[in-house]
């Protein structure tokens, strides 16, 4: 029987013609099985009807306002929505669920589907245009307080999430038309991610892998469920994290590492729900054709900055590695201990950076701060040689824009180093705090880029 079922889902989407209809043209051609065509024929015949038995076609922005934050609710109304699908599970990365975006090209809004049914690229493959009929669906978070607004079968009464569509709903409330897409990705750097972007397709643009990740696949063996790796910015000091399951097809193919370029695929969330991630729908959407653009210097600090120069003027505190880095470890520097603040005054210093053989460079990090004090400072020196940076050198103060609270990540901007060229460039970042008030600061993502 399942064998049965699994030909006729291949003998449907055979058959199915790609075309383009007008938004309000709900007209199905006869290509997608007699049961299948004529349930969606009639729903979308009692559309804005004007009949006792009128259904609403609601945008996908009107359904997410049903939604009410960690509550998942069920809905009542005799309404409808549209939609294009984004990603896909043909390569294994998703199970059982997809999304869908609002527009193939421009997209401003989207929904997750979670359902009872693997292997969904079969019938509701990417780009592929599709009608949810929603009364006695629900809708709401599938991990509560992810922000992920999805549409699903059932309430799980234990915790008011959403469950699946079971394999009896989904014939009843999810259609397919005729039309598949091509779904335009929105281009986007990596400092322009944000929420909003939540299950759409997207590309990552002038990026790359780290060369520290050079021989390695696509997921880490060593991993149960979900492989993380970063991905980084050739323009900017952002990062990013690309997600794979252990379970996707292509688990063990070696990353790409020996160029730069785009990145296509949909923004996510961890399974914790707390941050944002790119899920590939497949590695074809990886396109490294770029030369790389390693920069002279990078510091994500996941060796705990060894090589740096530590050096505390006063106080007992000293910069220190934690965990909460954009993303991973970060270096951090607070005078607060034992519940007081101490005056201290200490700096992180880079070791020498090469600029010899180049003529000029920029300076990018990142910093994320909290709580009132001092503001820190940067600066650059081309004679340092290890000591006291106050009797140690020379150096010279740098503009940067810097992290103003509430532990809000904010990239330095370009911050021009050339005047090191021909020689070696240090970096050191001071904090100085009173025995009053003490901020936290954290630096993550230093780099030096040649010009």
């Amino acid at each position: 029987m399942k064998r049965t079922i699994k030909l006729l889902m291949i003998l449907m989407v055979s058959v199915t013609i790609t075309s383009c209809v007008q938004d309000d043209d709900y007209t199905v051609p006869n290509s997608l099985g007699n049961e299948e065509n004529e349930k969606l024929n009639e729903l979308l015949s009692r559309v804005d009807n004007g009949l006792a038995d009128e259904i609403q076609l609601k945008t996908i922005t009107e359904v997410r306002a049903l939604a009410v934050q960690y509550e998942a609710i069920t809905i009542e109304s005799e309404i409808m929505v549209k939609g294009y699908v984004s990603s896909s599970d043909e390569t294994g990365n998703f199970y059982k669920e997809f999304f869908i975006q609002d527009d193939p090209t421009n997209p401003t809004a989207t929904l997750k589907v979670v359902l009872n049914q693997a292997d969904t690229y079969n019938q509701f493959n990417q780009g592929r245009e599709v009608y949810i009929y929603l009364p006695s669906l629900v809708i709401g978070e599938t991990n509560t307080g992810d922000d992920v607004i999805t549409i699903g079968g059932k309430i799980d009464d234990f915790d008011n999430d959403v469950l699946a569509m079971t394999a009896n709903q989904i014939p009843d409330h999810l259609f397919r038309s005729s039309v598949t897409e091509t779904l335009t990705p929105v281009e986007l750097n990596l400092s322009e991610i944000t929420e909003s972007h939540l299950g759409m397709y997207v590309k990552l643009i002038d990026v790359q892998f780290p060369i520290g990740l050079a021989g390695l696949p696509y997921v880490d063996p060593t991993d149960d469920y979900d492989s993380s790796r970063p991905i980084e910015s050739c323009g900017e000091s952002s990062t990013f994290v690309m997600e794979s399951s252990t379970f996707a097809n292509f688990k063990d193919i070696t990353l790409p590492t020996d160029g730069k370029g785009s990145i296509s695929g949909i923004i996510n969330k961890t399974y914790d729900g707390y941050d944002l991630v790119l899920q590939l729908n497949t590695t074809d959407d990886v396109v490294m054709d770029g030369v790389r653009c390693d920069p002279l210097f990078v510091e994500a600090f996941e060796t705990d900055f060894l090589t740096w120069t530590n050096y505390s003027v006063t106080g007992a505190q000293v910069w220190s590695p934690n965990t909460y880095g954009n993303p991973g470890k970060c270096a951090a520097m607070s005078g607060f201990a034992s519940g007081s603040t101490t005056a201290n005054e200490d700096w992180l210093i880079t070791p020498a950076i090469d600029m010899s053989n180049v003529s000029g460079g920029v300076l990018t990090f990142q910093t994320a701060m909290n709580y009132s004090g001092n503001v820190m400072e940067v600066y650059m020196s081309t004679d340092y040689s290890g000591g006291d940076p106050n009797t140690d050198g020379t150096w010279t103060q740098l503009s940067a824009t810097l992290s103003t609270g509430s532990w809000n990540w904010t990239d330095s901007g370009e911050i021009d180093v050339s005047a090191a060229a021909g020689g070696n460039l240090f970096i050191g970042f001071k904090y100085t705090c009173t025995s009053s008030t003490s901020a936290t600061y954290e630096i993550d993502n230093v780099k030096v880029i040649a010009q």
